[in-house]
């Protein structure tokens, strides 16, 4: 209903610094357009694009859909009886909205604003596999029925590695949790073997939160978190 899965965009004061980071860590810098009027670079694994904003954002991490034929759209949404917060629409800019689900930010544009990653979908940076979005919030009930009317499914419920119920869209996974399960949202990367991935990375210099939020078991997660603020959470499936 709010297009296809374009980038989880993050509010980066210093674009080079984050840029190198993830680059670090086996992202590859794509090539981006002339939509924004200030500093911006996009890194992708394959799976997950993540936008680094040289501008404040409404809210940071904040996922971004395209959804061509906008204006046209965004009518179709309203009289859903979805609110649109904000909205730029015009023939000499660049078209974009905003919406919210249960305090989240949603960034809806046009067109895309960078090609995409020059990896398969299978393949994965030195994090692991790129599972979700998390999402502290404080009603889960309402939280997962705003999250729906945006067109996202019910995916599966679960209590590993904290209470959660997963939603799921064309290709972006969302978890939603209770507050206080996180103190911010976190992009969630995967692997069975993870606490190798968090050994290497370690001897490569990375350093990780000394206290890990909640019920999570140390020896299973890890948590990065980079130089822009973005919470990167590292998990254990089995």
């Amino acid at each position: 209903m709010i297009g296809r899965f374009h980038e989880v965009s993050v509010f980066a004061p210093d674009p080079a610094g984050s840029l190198a980071f993830y680059e670090r860590l086996g992202f590859a810098q794509v090539t981006t357009g002339e939509a924004f009027p200030y500093a911006y670079a996009a890194v992708g694994d394959g799976r997950l694009t993540i936008g680094l904003h040289g501008r404040e954002l409404p809210q940071s991490p904040l996922p971004a859909f395209v959804l061509p034929d906008l204006r046209e759209e965004l009518a179709t949404l309203e009289r859903r009886g979805i609110r649109i917060l904000e909205r730029r629409l015009g023939d000499d800019v660049f078209n974009e909205a905003l919406l919210e689900a249960a305090g989240q930010s949603i960034r809806l544009l046009e067109a895309r604003t960078h090609s995409p990653p020059p990896f398969g979908p299978a393949e994965t940076s030195r994090l692991g596999w790129f599972e979700e979005l998390a999402l502290p919030v404080a009603d889960l009930g309402r939280a997962q029925a705003e999250w729906e009317r945006l067109g996202f499914v019910p995916a599966e419920e679960g209590d590993d590695p904290y209470p959660h119920v997963g939603l799921t869209s064309d290709s972006l996974n969302v978890a939603l949790l209770r507050a206080g399960s996180l103190p911010a949202p976190a992009l969630v990367f995967t692997d069975a073997d993870m606490t190798a991935r968090i050994a290497k990375l370690a001897e490569a210099g990375f350093e990780f939160a000394r206290r890990l939020p909640g019920q999570l078991d140390a020896s299973r997660h890890a948590l990065l978190v980079a130089p822009e603020g973005t919470q990167l959470l590292l998990s254990t499936v089995e």
